[in-house]
This record gives C-alpha cells, structure tokens and sequence, in this order.
C-alpha cells in the first residue's frame, strides 16, 4: 500500500486520471458500452510505439543520429534540430511517437555537453513543436486522426485549413529559441561523450532489424487506419515475447494506464444523458472555446469524442482542440508523455518541468488564441 501510495504521489498525472475515472464511474453507471467506448486502438498503438522505442534505446539504434548531432557545435542549432525534428516528424508518426523519440536524445545530447540548465526550455519547445507540428496532418494526432475519419473531408482540404496554423507556429518556434539564446547565440557544445561509449553488438544486428520492422509496421498500421490493428499488436507482442522479452519489463505501463482512465472518465460522459442534453445546447456555436477548456479537465483526445456529436464547425473545433495543449499539462496526452519521460530521467523534479513548461507555453497560447478564433469562419 505504502508503494502504491508513493507512486501516485510521484505521478500527478496518473493520480488525476485515476480520480477522473473514479468520478466518471457515479456519473454514469458501468456498463459493457462503457468500455466498447474506450478507444482501445489508440492504447494498443501507444504500448506498441513505447515497448518498440524502449527497444530502441535498449539496442542504441539511435547511436547514428546521436554521431550525426555531435558534430553541431552550437547548443542554438543543436536545440533547434531537435525541435524541428519533433516538428516535421510529428505530422507523419503522430504527435506522441515523435516526442518519445527525441525527448530522450534531446536529454542525452544536452547532458552530455554539459548543458543541462537549458533541457527545461528546450523540452518545452518541442512539446509546442509536437502539438503544432501535428496539427496540418489527419494522422498527425490522435484527436485529429478520429475527427478526419468521422467527418469524411479529404486530406487536401484538411491539409488546407490547418496550414495557417502550422506555419505561423514554426515561426514562433524560431523567435523563441533565438530569444532563449539571446545572450550567447554561438555558445558551444561538445556533445561528442554521448556517443564514446555507445556501441553496435554485431551479435544484436538481428534484433536491431527486428525493432525496426516492427517500427515501420506500426507506423504503417496508423497512416492506413487498417482494421487489422489488434492483429499487429498480437503479433508485436509475440515476437518480443520469443525473441526479447526483456524490454517489456522497461514499457511504462503507468503511462498507458494514465490513458486508459482519461477513456474511462469521457466514454462515460458521454453516455450520460442529462449531460448530452446540456452539451448539445450548449456546445454548436462555440466550438472553439469548449475545445480548449472541456481539455483541460480531460485532455483533448476525449475532449474530441466528447464534442464531436454536438459539433457544427468543425474547423472551430480542431483549431481549439489542436491549440488546448498550449494551456495546461493535461491539455494534451502528447504532454503527459513529454512529462513522464523527464520524470523518468529526473525522478522528483516534475513541479519544476510544470513551471518551466507553464509560462512558456501559455505564451505560445497568448499569442496565438485570438487570431485563430477569426480564422474560426473558415468552415469546410
């Protein structure tokens, strides 16, 4: 009991989830439906990339791009590499995956050139990079993934709306990172220590293939939305299971939990009918600003199955949704990821990533909330 208290106290993330759902359960009571509701494809596809990607670390098969970015000498571009990788890769792995992919090579690179103090800021960076990368694609996030199946407009015209937002929002990126390098923009780093001891076992080269189909199957799996979904996490799991169970043991099931009860708490919302009743009213003609504050109570991928059957403007809906992030830790699942992955390298400091990621964040938000509620008119 004494540990299972600890680690709520240690994971504020997962101890909300775990009181939303907990609530959920007196708004509505618990049914078969309840749970057909839950998005299960999207837990399966986040347990896949994580186990996969933790395989990845185990293997160093990031050990390229680690020789590749030690050779930036300035700690400006080098940061600014990985934010735009988070920014450009987001709009085709998701929001999610491209975050777990460089948050840790981002702490390793910084770490190992003696640059700590500026992994805050940085990881800040490409969490706005993640949220606003993603937004231009339908597959980019999860929210924007359900509401471009449900709604039925083509890629184009999605593609179109969004691009907006995305440019105006690579702009900011580089305005910030040049004002937090303001004071010595060709300040060095030699990250070179974080590669020294890395090292290919040629007896691995066939597990190191292995975590890379499988990489490239589960990004396949979520570009073509394919129906076989449960089929390739069955077969990712059994592969590992025969060929290198030990990495499941390093898959952060706190995280995927954290997900799970988020599911719980909006799938039973929206079986509620007197809350139906009231969204229904209330929701058609302000879009924009229920998505962005209906997330920060339950983040915005059940934010989006919550508004999606009361909408009428969809673009109001996807600007407020792809910008709610901006606001709060729980805006967004891709935040809470990005949060427990400095969590796991820096055990304890999570109120000082909150702080850091608060101020900055919130004035990406500041500055862009007002003229994408204009853009709102848009409609598809």
């Amino acid at each position: 009991m004494k540990k299972l208290l600890a680690l709520f106290k240690k994971d504020l993330m997962l101890s909300v989830s775990l009181l939303a759902a907990l609530v959920s359960l007196f708004i509505t009571v618990p049914s078969r439906e309840t749970l057909s509701l839950i998005d299960w494809k999207t837990l399966a596809t986040l347990f896949m990339l994580i186990t996969i990607l933790e395989g990845f670390k185990k293997e160093h098969i990031f050990l390229p791009m680690l020789r590749l970015t030690s050779r930036i000498s300035s700690v400006k571009w080098l940061c600014a590499f990985f934010v735009f990788a988070v920014f450009l890769s987001s709009m085709f792995v998701t929001n999610d995956v491209s975050l777990i992919i460089f948050v840790p090579l981002t702490i390793i690179m910084l770490r190992a050139g003696g640059k700590e103090r500026f992994i805050l800021p940085v990881l800040t960076f490409e969490n706005i990079a993640a949220i606003r990368g993603s937004l231009l694609t339908p597959f980019g996030s999860p929210q924007n993934l359900f509401l471009f199946s449900q709604s039925g407009v083509s890629v184009q015209n999605f593609m179109l709306h969004m691009l907006p937002l995305w440019v105006v929002s690579a702009a900011l990126l580089l305005l910030f990172i040049s004002v937090l390098f303001r004071k010595n923009p060709r300040e060095h780093i030699d990250s070179s220590a974080a590669v020294v001891s890395e090292e290919w076992v040629p007896e691995r080269k066939k597990i190191r293939v292995l975590y890379l189909v499988l990489f490239a199957a589960v990004i396949i799996t979520i570009v073509t939305r394919t129906r076989w979904w449960l089929a390739v996490a069955a077969g990712v799991l059994v592969l590992l299971l025969v060929f290198d169970r030990a990495v499941l043991a390093r898959t952060d099931y706190v995280l995927i939990l954290t997900f799970f009860c988020f599911f719980v708490f909006s799938s039973s919302v929206c079986r509620n009918p007197a809350i139906s009743a009231f969204l229904k009213k209330a929701v058609c003609g302000n879009e924009y600003w229920w998505a962005i504050l209906l997330s920060q109570v339950i983040s915005n991928v059940p934010a989006s199955i919550v508004l999606w059957p009361f909408t009428q403007n969809l673009t109001a809906l996807l600007y407020g949704l792809d910008s709610a992030g901006l606001c709060s830790i729980i805006g967004s699942l891709a935040s809470v990821i990005n949060l427990r992955l400095y969590a796991r390298e820096y055990p304890g400091n999570g109120l000082a990533f909150l702080k850091t990621f608060q101020i900055i964040s919130l004035l990406f938000f500041a500055i862009i909330v007002v003229p994408q509620f204009f853009l709102c008119g848009w409609r598809f």
